[in-house]
């Protein structure tokens, strides 16, 4: 008979009685961990979680401060902040970016050569971030976009401000530009004080202003969901908001005359040159005129890729600041100069002649310097020489003042150095001397200081050099009888929220002394003949005028002749051609404007140079300009 196991219900039960209380134990342990969790967050750390939390909630985003507006020297604007259109891209908005980007280019709004920055910048940012793909569009791309709008999901016109420049390219050496900003400009500027600022001074004023014209930019903080889009705030949600606004750049009053540097850049026309005009009694620069140009309001809304190769590769280099880095000989301009030296050494009286049969000869040597006239000049004093800008006699004086005191004179009137200007990008030119040559070559035959060097200096050939801008402030020093001043820009500068203006005075300079005071006197008569003596190479641009002109022609050599060559204008390569000159200040015997023209192989500066400077005189003498 088999045994039957009966059930021990009893046992059963303590034993799911004990596994219930274990089960309750846990759970109450993961209760009791919970709720101490929940007490740690939501009491212990309640400070520290509620800053986090409005941290995820709130946005900062930058309010770029306007930048400073730019006058001239009448109140007329030359930079300003305008409202423009920007085109902007959505990512997550656009259903096929490559498709898109195509359409963009079919209606003219994007450049195919962007294509690939574009797509390459939209796929850097969050999809849901409007990009900026165009900074600034014309009506006629706001038209476009206008009609093609519904082909165009996630493409959008949004307004900002930027930079505008009402005359377009006149001024733009003086002025300069604003663009992007670059990685070479983070290297020498704060980025925390650019926080949303998306352009730059990069050159001229803007560049050497960039400090006073930026401002201090401000923030603003924004609802934001856990994905980071904008929110709308409702009732008191705004009330611990931050807003900290910008304060706008300083404004910049200028000497510059905007209508009289439309005046010079309407005479120099097509040709390539300078015109520098300065008040010769406080250094004001009246005009700063580099030719070719450019407008600068391409650079300022996102210049493309073509039209900047289109500039940078343009063989008249519209980039180029002639009047400030353009270094030229100084040719026949300098002659009133080295007479002046010649007088305050001692070596010669303005009576004293010399004959010019065309051609000179250092002693021992047969080589011929010609005079620029084949039969000559005949006999002529200081005055004939320079009305007629004979070379032979400033042959002989320059081998007889020697180099190193052509240096040493020239040098005083800020020739081999840097004017101070206060835009950067200035060049100092040469003024040679014995010890100048030492430094500048490494071989020792090439040391060697040799007497022919000095005589083709004293025509302003050789290893002399000057920019249009230290030839305008020499004429400077000639028209105050010695008095010296730094050129300016900017007169004042004008914080434009309390009114509060800083002049910038003319800084004055150690004062060019000679020991006789009517050596002055003598050259400026003999500049005066230039304009109205019968023989006088600047006669024709200076017939009719209301006032007395002080001025000295120039032809500056751009390829050596030789000795038995003859130098044929009408053969020659255009871009071969001598540079034409003209230096001159009006009126002559109360001076109120000193100028320095140059023409890039233009030939002659009676007949190229000459006339530029006359079109300047008239507009700012007898007040032509608005």
């Amino acid at each position: 008979m088999r045994r039957v196991k009966v059930k021990d219900l009893f046992r059963e039960q303590r034993t799911f009685e004990v596994r219930a209380i274990v089960a309750a134990l846990i759970v109450a342990l993961m209760l009791g961990l919970v709720a101490a969790r929940l007490v740690w967050l939501q009491v212990v750390r309640f400070d520290y979680y509620t800053d986090l939390s409005q941290g995820n909630r709130a946005r900062i985003e930058p309010l770029p401060p306007d930048r400073g507006i730019i006058y001239d020297r009448k109140g007329r604007v030359l930079a300003e902040n305008t409202p423009a259109y920007q085109l902007t891209v959505t990512l997550e908005r656009v259903r096929d970016l490559d498709a898109t980007l195509g359409k963009l280019v079919a209606i003219g709004l994007l450049e195919a050569n962007d294509v690939d920055r574009v797509r390459q910048l939209l796929r850097s940012r969050r999809s849901f971030e409007a990009v900026p793909v165009r900074l600034r569009l014309t009506d006629e791309e706001i038209s476009h976009y206008a009609v093609n709008r519904h082909r165009l999901p996630g493409v959008d016109l949004t307004t900002r401000v930027a930079r505008y420049y009402p005359y377009g390219p006149s001024g733009v050496h003086a002025l300069g530009y604003v663009g992007s900003i670059s990685e070479d400009d983070l290297k020498r500027i704060d980025p925390e004080e650019y926080f949303g600022t998306a352009a730059i001074g990069k050159t001229g004023l803007e560049r050497s202003y960039e400090e006073q014209l930026h401002g201090t930019g401000g923030f603003r903080e924004v609802l934001v969901n856990a994905e980071g889009r904008r929110m709308e705030a409702v009732g008191d949600d705004t009330s611990e908001l931050r807003l900290q606004r910008p304060v706008a750049g300083q404004n910049l009053e200028l000497a510059l005359d905007i209508e009289l540097q439309r005046v010079a850049e309407q005479a120099m026309g097509q040709r390539r040159g300078a015109v520098i005009a300065l008040d010769p009694w406080n250094g004001d620069v009246l005009v700063l005129a580099s030719t070719p140009t450019f407008d600068p309001n391409k650079f300022a809304r996102g210049i493309s890729t073509v039209d900047y190769r289109t500039l940078t590769t343009d063989i008249d280099q519209p980039l180029y600041n002639r009047a400030l880095r353009g270094t030229y000989p100084p040719g026949s301009t300098v002659k009133p100069l080295m007479a002046l030296a010649g007088l305050e050494a001692g070596v010669i009286e303005p009576d004293d002649s010399r004959f010019c049969p065309g051609f000179f000869r250092l002693p021992n040597s047969s080589h011929r310097y010609r005079d620029w006239k084949r039969e000559g000049h005949g006999t002529v004093n200081m005055r004939e020489a320079i009305m007629t800008s004979c070379d032979v006699y400033f042959y002989g004086l320059a081998a007889t003042l020697g180099i190193d005191r052509i240096h040493d004179s020239m040098s005083r009137i800020g020739f081999g150095k840097a004017t101070g200007i206060d835009i950067q990008g200035e060049r100092s030119g040469i003024i040679p001397s014995t010890e100048w040559k030492k430094s500048a070559f490494r071989q020792p035959e090439q040391q060697v200081w040799f007497p022919g060097e000095t005589v083709i200096v004293g025509i302003g050939q050789g290893y002399w050099t000057a920019t249009p801008l230290q030839l305008a402030h020499a004429m400077a020093v000639l028209a105050t009888r010695g008095r010296h001043f730094r050129p300016r820009l900017v007169r004042a500068i004008v914080d434009p929220a309390s009114g509060e203006r800083r002049e910038r005075p003319g800084e004055e300079l150690p004062r060019v002394e000679l020991k006789d005071p009517a050596s002055w006197e003598v050259i400026v008569d003999a500049m005066v003949a230039v304009t109205t003596g019968a023989r006088g190479t600047a006669v024709r641009a200076a017939r009719g005028a209301a006032y007395t002109i002080a001025g000295k022609t120039g032809t500056a050599q751009v390829f050596t002749v030789g000795q038995d060559e003859e130098y044929d204008e009408e053969t020659v390569a255009e871009r071969l051609r001598d540079h034409a000159l003209f230096v001159a200040f009006a009126p002559a015997e109360q001076p109120r404007i000193a100028i320095a023209v140059l023409v890039e192989n233009g030939g002659h500066g009676s007949s190229a140079a000459a006339p530029i400077a006359r079109a300047v005189f008239d507009a700012y003498l007898l007040e032509q300009t608005g």
